[in-house]
């Protein structure tokens, strides 16, 4: 059996900047690093920076294959009881910010979703979406596929906030809380 190749970043959000490294950390030879948001696959990330780089919050930085010009490499993959006290209070707002950036990918989504099983549909993984909102959405989209957030909350009448539903589905999927994934690979 051939191992899955994790997924690559191409662009990540910097969350945290650790200047002198981790406070716990009392290697001799610590390095600056950052914690960050993939764009793509929503990976939580530890980063290093290069030298004389100092990065801030919601910076978006290129960690692609190929010469970066702020991150020397990537440490790999951070699990969410790992990060910082800042880090977890960015983390709604990089997702918030994804999700303004890329908002045909997440409509797909609304678009798109399929049964998971006979009695479960990938649109209730949603919170805050049951049963009656699947079935308008579904109906909805049967008409014509949604075209913008503002277009999918006027046809499907009381949904929730689309974007903040979303937000909350990354949130959940980053902390663990299910084993389906809809949006964090």
């Amino acid at each position: 059996m051939i191992p899955e190749k994790s997924p690559r970043e191409e662009r990540a959000i910097i969350l945290d900047y650790l200047e002198h490294g981790y406070p716990f950390d009392n290697s001799p030879m610590k390095s600056a690093i950052a914690q960050a948001l993939g764009t793509t696959h929503l990976t939580l990330l530890e980063l290093i920076p290069k030298k004389e780089v100092f990065l801030q919050p919601y910076e978006e930085v290129y960690i692609g294959e190929g010469k970066r010009d702020k991150i020397h490499h990537i440490k790999g993959r951070i699990p969410m009881e790992k990060l910082t006290a800042t880090s977890v209070s960015e983390l709604k707002h990089a997702i918030e910010e994804v999700v303004k950036q890329q908002p045909e990918r997440f409509l797909k989504f609304f678009n798109e979703a399929r049964p998971l099983t006979m009695r479960m549909h990938q649109l209730e993984l949603l919170p805050g979406l049951g049963k009656k909102h699947m079935w308008e959405v579904i109906q909805a989209r049967k008409v014509k596929p949604f075209e913008s957030f503002e277009d999918l909350k006027e046809r499907v009448k009381l949904l929730p906030d689309p974007r903040t539903i979303i937000i909350k589905r990354v949130l959940l999927e980053l902390e663990g809380k299910d084993k389906h994934k809809l949006f964090v690979s």
